[in-house]
């Protein structure tokens, strides 16, 4: 029953059941608390028995279930009894240490594991372990500080020490931490070992107390340690005050030479400043008499200019009083005119007004006299064209009708009905087309041109198709030769970037149309068999690929081949087959690498390296090897 789980009705582990089913989660076992509220029949304990229920705690809401577990149980309080085998019926007998247990017609029992028995009531006995095991803990916890502390300091005066108390004081906290060690293990075997676990605890607390007995003896020596170092350090106060001292005249010395050096350095920054400064005031004095000679000379031609502008200016002052004067005459004739001028101006916009208002007038009775004439002329329109289809269509003329009187009786809505049912049939007839054959014969001529055109270009069709084969045949053909070539040319560069045991193939993977397939590359290092070429390594990848482009640049050798950092998923060996198959290939081509290979570097003839000596500008250093072999 230990693998049940708990729940308070059969909704509850109905919902548990579903949520385990959709998520796929295995199985359950479930007690519902409400089917338990029935009571339990009352049993009476076999001899030498207690009940169960009377040495257990349970809450109140998990009574009825405890009644239910455990209403026919009991657990044996003398040794075994047989007698008390024909009591039992339907109850079950405990052991008190589980080493047995007892039913009407079963017994099972034998030896008892580390986590088997005491099943009752483990939760408490686990939290009262785990309560002596912290405290027990903190205590080592305390311990280990101490020795911690103490081993610092011992080590702190390892130099002043003598050797063989070092080494003596060294194993004494060597020993208490195997201590402390051995006492964290036995701590953590308590957790495993529960029935022997207040046993142990004693034997721990026992040990803990040499240990405190040790750490106190440890300590009287630690104390004579102490009064030695005191001294000791009574020694290092002296050197260091020393020490200090000549620290201090050092620092005094080497910052006065600092403070030197600064101000000499400050003088030199100076002197240079003022050599600079006079050598700009000599050069700005230089300017400055060049110029004073300059603006003498503009002086002296300013000031005849401004003798020779005064009398010019004297004989302007004259005729401008008189232009000034003639002027306001002309002012006041110019205000004189402008007054006439606006008042014609006045008159003319009235009679403007007026005559716009006239020809507003006469625009209106034109366009209502032109409205007139177009009705008129639509009328006379329809009346001779109704005199006209009545001359044509029924050879009347309407001038010997005008003045007849009407014999018929048939109303005129009657007639207009009659007349519009005719037209609608003349409509539904078509109107007569006089130059049907002119248009039958355009169309027969228009058919035999496009017949011809038709010809024509079936005829070009064939002709292209034609064209089209020998070309796809030809395609075809020169696309084979060059693929056998490339196949052949790829093997062997394969075989030479590898080994010659390796293999490598092109196949194509439909024969029948070259023109749209595909080409699977095969590559089989030695000792590997691969079903396709992503399951190479990146190095073999990489020949691979080499091999292929060569065994293409073999067909037509191009003139420059540039290759970007080919070389970098290569190993040392494969470097150096690369670097001889370009050797070779650059006897008809001029190969530009781009690499950090240093072997690759090592195998050109000349070496450009790009460096960026100033912050966004690059310098190209070339290193030709041809020159130094």
């Amino acid at each position: 029953y230990l693998n049940y789980y708990v729940v308070a009705n059969t909704a509850e582990a109905m919902q548990a059941i579903h949520l385990l089913d959709n998520n796929k989660k295995g199985k359950a076992n479930f007690f519902l608390l409400d089917a338990l509220n029935a009571a339990q029949p009352t049993i009476n304990p076999p001899a030498n028995t207690i009940a169960a229920l009377s040495v257990i705690e349970v809450d109140a809401q998990y009574q009825a279930l405890a009644n239910h577990l455990l209403a026919r149980v009991f657990i044996q309080t003398d040794s075994f009894n047989s007698e008390a085998v024909k009591e039992l019926g339907d109850a079950v007998i405990l052991e008190p240490y589980g080493k047995y247990v007892l039913g009407a017609y079963s017994v099972s029992g034998g030896s008892v594991g580390l986590f088997e028995g005491k099943k009752i009531g483990r939760a408490k006995n686990l939290e009262k372990l785990q309560e002596q095991i912290e405290a027990q803990e903190k205590i080592v916890h305390a311990l280990k500080a101490d020795i911690q502390q103490k081993h610092n300091e011992v080590i702190g005066y390892n130099e002043q020490l003598k050797e063989q108390v070092i080494r003596q004081t060294e194993q004494e906290i060597n020993q208490l931490t195997n201590i402390v060690f051995a006492t964290k293990n036995k701590i953590e075997n308590l957790q495993a070992t529960q029935q022997q676990a207040q046993h142990r605890l004693e034997d721990i607390e026992q040990r803990l107390q040499l240990e405190h007995d040790g750490i106190f003896d440890t300590r009287e020596q630690l104390q004579t340690l102490n009064e030695q170092l005191h001294s000791t350090q009574e020694q290092m106060r002296l050197i260091e005050a020393d020490y200090k001292q000549a620290e201090q005249a050092y620092t005094f010395a080497t910052a006065q030479y600092n403070d030197t050096n600064l101000q000499l350095t400050r003088q030199q920054s100076k002197l240079g400043a003022l050599q600079q400064e006079l050598v700009f005031k000599e050069n700005q004095l230089s300017d400055l008499k060049h110029q004073i000679t300059n603006n003498t000379q503009q002086l002296a031609e300013a000031a005849n200019e401004m003798e020779a502008s005064a009398a010019v200016l004297t004989a302007a002052e004259a005729g401008l009083i008189a232009l000034i004067r003639q002027k306001e005459e002309e002012e006041k004739k110019l205000n004189e005119a402008d007054q006439a001028f606006y008042n014609l101006r006045n008159q003319m916009q009235e009679k403007e007004s007026a005559l716009r208002q006239k020809i507003k007038q006469k625009e209106q009775a034109d366009a209502i006299l032109n409205e007139i004439k177009d009705k008129l002329n639509e009328l006379k329109l329809q009346l001779a064209g109704m005199k006209e289809r009545l001359q044509v269509e029924f050879k009347i003329d309407i001038n010997d009708i005008l003045d007849q009187a009407r014999d018929s009786e048939t109303s005129q809505e009657e007639l207009q009905a009659a007349a519009d049912r005719m037209k609608k049939r003349l409509e539904n007839m078509g109107e007569v087309n006089p130059t049907a054959i002119e248009a039958f014969t355009e169309m027969k001529k228009r058919y035999e041109f496009i017949l011809e055109q038709k010809n024509d270009l079936v005829s070009a069709k064939d002709s292209l198709l034609q064209t089209i084969q020998e070309v796809e045949a030809t395609a075809n053909q020169q696309f084979l030769d060059t693929f056998n070539q490339v196949r052949e040319n790829f093997q062997k560069v394969f075989k030479a970037l590898f080994t010659e045991e390796d293999t490598a193939d092109m196949v194509l993977i439909n024969p029948e149309n070259l023109a749209e397939t595909g080409i699977d590359i095969v590559a089989k290092p030695k000792g590997k068999r691969p079903s396709s070429i992503t399951q190479l390594s990146g190095g073999e990848k990489t020949l691979t690929a080499t091999a292929l482009l060569f065994s293409i640049y073999l067909i037509k050798p191009a003139p420059f081949c540039i290759l970007d950092e080919v070389d970098a998923p290569l190993d040392d060996a494969n470097v150096g087959k690369f670097t001889q198959m370009i050797k070779k290939f650059s006897e008809n081509s001029q190969f530009i690498i781009v690499t950090h290979n240093k072997q690759t570097m090592g195998a050109v003839d000349v070496v450009y390296g790009v460096t960026m000596q100033e912050p966004g500008v690059s310098k190209l250093v070339p290193v030709d090897f041809r020159n130094l072999n």
